[in-house]
């Protein structure tokens, strides 16, 4: 689990419910279950209503990277290019079979693939780099779903809000359930900016965040492929991989 997000959303919402503790305000009034649902679920309804499935449901998916995001070791994947390359120089590119059957990540697996078919290398580096192109693209698509959320949570906090204050101005005639019923119409206001600056819109960017280290990642798969495939030294191999591990 990445500590980092966790810690960072409890010292965000943290922050709000101590304030309005120390400032003796009334912590249960924060709690309003139908302010919530007009929120939270106006706000998913929207973006449902905008985004094809497979965008809203991978996003969906996607959410765990922001707590549990999967490591990418560029040191790790500069000595098993360097041992692939080494592989190929001494047994030829039909070495790297066994390779390609134990290799879990599915981009190496069809950098593998292309070299032990033997396809030139300007095709190979345009295959690789088109797959890694649209692998990007579909990634940002995940990350603007939250934006998307960030962006619609705090006017359906307004629509909250007026829809509680048209509720509370039935209570005109008893001043006390009427100040309450205002109180309680403007924590859809909160819930709305709230969520969108608490937690979609960080967790937008703590996506991308993790989707650019996984282009590096890829980046420096098609540099390693595509010098193994042109046959190049240990050495230029592996200057060519260092220039990543100095990022």
């Amino acid at each position: 689990m990445d500590r980092l997000t966790v810690l960072g959303l409890l010292i965000a919402f943290g922050s709000v419910v101590l304030g309005q503790w120390l400032g003796g305000g009334s912590l249960a009034i924060l709690l309003n279950v139908h302010a919530f649902l007009i929120v939270v679920g106006g706000t998913i309804g929207v973006v449902m209503l905008q985004s094809p499935w497979n965008i809203f449901a991978g996003a969906i998916r996607h959410l765990a990277w922001a707590f549990f995001p999967p490591r990418y070791s560029l040191d790790e994947l500069s000595s098993q290019l360097q041992i692939w390359g080494a592989s190929v120089r001494y047994h030829g590119f039909l070495s790297l079979e066994e390779e390609y059957q134990n290799e879990p990540n599915d981009f190496c697996q069809q950098g593998l693939a292309l070299l032990i078919d033997g396809i030139d290398t300007a095709s190979l580096q345009e295959v690789l780099e088109q797959r890694m192109d649209v692998e990007q693209q579909r990634l940002e698509c995940y990350a603007r779903i939250y934006e998307s959320m960030g962006g619609y949570s705090p006017t359906i906090g307004i629509l909250g809000a007026v829809l509680g204050l048209i509720q509370a101005m039935s209570f005109l005639d008893n001043p006390d359930q009427l100040g309450s019923g205002i109180a309680v119409a403007f924590v859809a206001t909160i819930y709305g900016v709230g969520f969108a600056n608490l937690l979609y819109l960080p967790i937008a960017n703590k996506l991308r965040q993790i989707f650019y280290q996984y282009s590096v990642y890829q980046d420096m798969v098609v540099t390693g492929i595509v010098s193994i495939s042109r046959a190049e030294t240990s050495l230029i191999l592996e200057r060519r991989l260092n220039v990543f591990l100095s990022e």
